[in-house]
């Protein structure tokens, strides 16, 4: 057993209120220059949809991920090393400017120095690319919002047009007949990454210590295999600067037991952060799996229980400390995904083993029953009202267990139970300890699950070891942030974009860490 430590992410799908606030502040703080203006790392989709990029999930188009030989190896879609240098100066899977979006601005000058007349100034869209005018506006990074052109765009999402057959009239864009519920996406930072295998230069790396999946700016050449490698299309390419760029996981916060931004000004409270210990010789063997049903549970069980007295032993002599232990023993994250079982991996079929996790959805499930005249918060109807969901249970299942229904209906039971158990609680009724050991939990586990989910503090949401405050610390005794200009920087080996974070931070990990 070879226990290495995750920082890692659950996000609880029935409190996103697709606010975008995430999205704008990681683009404030990440992506708010030159070449990055069609940049993402941190983008919601309204579902059904296309996405961003456009049919991303479309690994036929695009072939990344990894892909189970007969030999019951892995090899990248994408194809081996011989592929890719056959094709290193013209790589034909790349998603062009038009799946992600012509990012524009207008001519405000034509409004704002327009001369008194007659005529009405106009300000014309304007390509922050090209910087020629364009014409029509046909695309954008959140096109599909709130179900925006659903009866064109929505039958195109690849979900839909491979579940159709199987579901039938369950998937209507008519009106009052659709479903939407949203998907925040960030950086997967897997377990078994295929971006960092399809790095022709060895740019990208994932961190020993925390996981964090990274690009070495000095080593990057810009052969952009990363992205097509990449299944989820969270690596993008800078074309000011002709480098790789994607999501840090804002290793600078993380570092001194801060959360994401993302995370941190979510208004809906819906995203946790905590350590998960895992077994890193089981990795391989969980990713190349026969069945792709059984990637989701093989996952589960490389993830190693941190109250165990052999995983400390084992944590302790990998080099693991007693503060990242403490944090996995008070890992929500953990709870989400191992003790209650409620969360659930995004396309566990790419076979990168994802360590950024959901809760599905539950919300209309509610008012579903109570608009038959039942009570929407009885047990009993809300556990034969999960088959009649308007969200599909097959489109919830093609999306995060590669499309066994099974895993997603034991998820969506315990939600619905933990309702129906804490509205008698609340209602200060007699607790009924049959609606838990129904989903297999206690009465105890379902108040705790409760508190996480639906009224957990910060400190509970994001447990996060300071991996270096005690050198942060001795750096800003030593290093003051009113030293000159350069002190730090991209020049220091930072990535491209971490400049708005203290110095001291980003010295931190200006020296590639790698396993």
């Amino acid at each position: 057993m070879r226990v290495m430590a995750q920082v890692a992410m659950v996000m609880n799908l029935d409190k996103c209120i697709g606010c975008h606030t995430c999205s704008v502040t990681c683009k404030q703080a990440w992506t708010n220059r030159q070449g990055t203006e069609y940049v993402w790392f941190n983008n919601v989709e309204t579902l059904p949809g296309q996405g961003y990029p456009r049919r991303w999930e479309d690994q036929e188009k695009w072939k990344g991920g990894w892909e189970r030989t007969r030999s019951g190896k892995l090899r990248l879609r994408a194809g081996g090393r011989l592929a890719k240098l056959g094709k290193i100066f013209a790589n034909p899977d790349l998603p062009e400017i038009d799946d992600y979006y012509q990012p524009w601005t207008y001519e405000y000058k034509n409004l704002t120095e327009a001369p008194a007349g007659d005529d009405m100034p106009t300000a014309r869209p304007v390509s922050q690319v090209t910087g020629e005018p364009i014409d029509k506006i046909e695309w954008g990074p959140n096109w599909d919002d709130n179900l925006g052109g659903a009866p064109e765009n929505a039958p195109k999402d690849p979900i839909v047009e491979k579940i159709r057959d199987e579901v039938g009239e369950k998937i209507r864009f008519e009106f009052e007949q659709s479903f939407m519920f949203y998907l925040p996406r960030v950086c997967e930072h897997c377990l078994n990454p295929a971006c960092v295998s399809s790095c022709p230069s060895g740019a990208m790396y994932k961190r020993e210590e925390d996981g964090i999946v990274l690009v070495d700016q000095d080593q990057c050449r810009g052969w952009r295999m990363c992205v097509s490698g990449c299944p989820y299309k969270k690596v993008y390419f800078n074309h000011q600067t002709g480098k790789a760029e994607k999501c840090t996981f804002c290793f600078p916060r993380i570092e001194v037991g801060m959360p994401t931004v993302c995370a941190e000004t979510c208004v809906g409270r819906m995203r946790y952060i905590g350590v998960m210990l895992y077994d890193a010789d089981k990795v391989a063997e969980a990713a190349a799996v026969e069945d792709e049903h059984d990637l989701y549970p093989s996952q589960v069980e490389c993830f190693l229980d941190p109250d165990d007295p052999a995983v400390i032993a084992a944590a302790r002599a990998s080099g693991i400390t007693d503060e990242w232990l403490r944090a996995a023993r008070n890992s929500p994250v953990y709870d989400l995904i191992a003790t209650y079982q409620v969360a659930l991996p995004l396309h566990p079929e790419y076979r990168t083993m994802p360590m950024v996790w959901y809760v599905p959805p539950l919300s209309p499930v509610v008012e579903a029953v109570a608009a038959t005249g039942s009570d929407g918060e009885d047990a009993g109807n809300l556990f034969g009202a999960i088959d009649a969901l308007r969200i599909p249970v097959e489109y919830l299942a093609a999306i995060l267990t590669a499309g066994d229904t099974q895993p997603v209906e034991a998820v969506l039971r315990r939600m619905a139970a933990m309702r129906a158990y804490m509205r008698r609680v609340n209602l200060g009724e007699e607790k009924d300890e049959s609606i838990a050991r129904a989903v297999g939990l206690s009465g105890r586990e379902m108040e705790d699950m409760f508190r996480l989910l639906a009224i957990a503090k910060i400190e509970d949401r994001f447990v996060i070891p300071t991996a270096a405050r005690a050198d942060a610390e001795a750096l800003a005794d030593s290093h003051p942030l009113d030293a000159p200009s350069g002190a730090a920087g991209p020049d220091a080996g930072c990535p491209v974009g971490a400049a708005a974070e203290p110095r001291v931070m980003l010295n931190l990990s200006t020296t590639r860490r790698s396993s």
